[in-house]
């Protein structure tokens, strides 16, 4: 997963490794681990399930 600043800041910023780990639970709580992309932006996220940036700056 890439995560420039301005993602980093757009989804909430604080630590990264909490970020990614959130996203991820996000990810398979609405899809199989078999079909999350092996490399990502993290926005690339929001491409897909439009609610994410809402449901990920709200935890």
């Amino acid at each position: 997963v890439r995560i420039s600043r301005a993602e980093h800041a757009r989804y909430g910023g604080g630590d990264v490794g909490v970020l990614v780990r959130r996203s991820f639970a996000f990810l398979l709580a609405r899809e199989p681990n078999t079909s999350i992309l092996r490399e990502f932006d993290l926005s690339t996220i929001e491409r897909y399930f439009p609610e994410y940036a809402r449901e990920i700056t709200r935890r």
